[in-house]
């Protein structure tokens, strides 16, 4: 097995995953880290939100982190050998208004990791942009349009049920 301090993100967000799988913990990596992915590291996130989908209670996860070598510190845990921190925000594993539509799973040499689609990426950022003015998350929202297959349909649809449709306009221009 790789060492942890050579681990990419992704590498350490599987061999995470994989691990708390085993012992019946669900989650699912979203927020900056799967922007991290999606664009191809355009946006470098130090940190995996790993969302706890099925509501497990925080003792069984320190327990799990424990046994990697992960310390709780504050909300989220640390390893000593790795620049990368890990949280687990409770569920619902949602965008907005709604649930996530589709999770992806990606295979990598340290184990399977669950991520949310392409599309919900962008959801999850453009949330941001919409709720908080978050500039910063309206730009990490292009970044993984412009590289991945998006359904900008869904997109717009989802942004009309939010009563976001203007803002989802300025989404629309930066693409161009």
């Amino acid at each position: 097995m790789k060492q942890i301090k050579k681990m990419t993100q992704m590498e350490l967000a599987a061999f995470v995953h994989s691990h708390l799988r085993k012992l019946g913990v669900d989650v699912v990596l979203s927020g900056g880290a799967s922007v991290s992915l999606y664009s191809g590291n355009k946006y470098v996130s130090k940190d995996l939100d790993l969302i706890n989908i099925r509501l497990v209670k925080r003792q069984k996860i320190k327990s799990a982190m424990e046994g990697l070598d992960f310390l709780e510190r504050g909300r989220h845990f640390v390893h000593p050998d790795s620049e990368f921190i890990v949280e687990f925000p409770d569920g619902p594993l949602s965008v907005g208004e709604e649930p996530v539509k589709k999770i992806d799973e990606i295979k990598l040499p340290t184990g399977n990791l669950r991520v949310i689609s392409p599309t919900d990426c962008v959801k999850d950022r453009l949330a941001a942009f919409y709720f908080w003015g978050d500039r910063q998350c309206l730009t990490q929202a292009v970044m993984v349009t412009v590289d991945n297959r998006i359904d900008l349909k869904e997109l717009e649809r989802w942004s009309k049920a939010e009563g976001k449709l203007r803002e989802f306009q300025t989404f629309k221009e930066m693409l161009k």
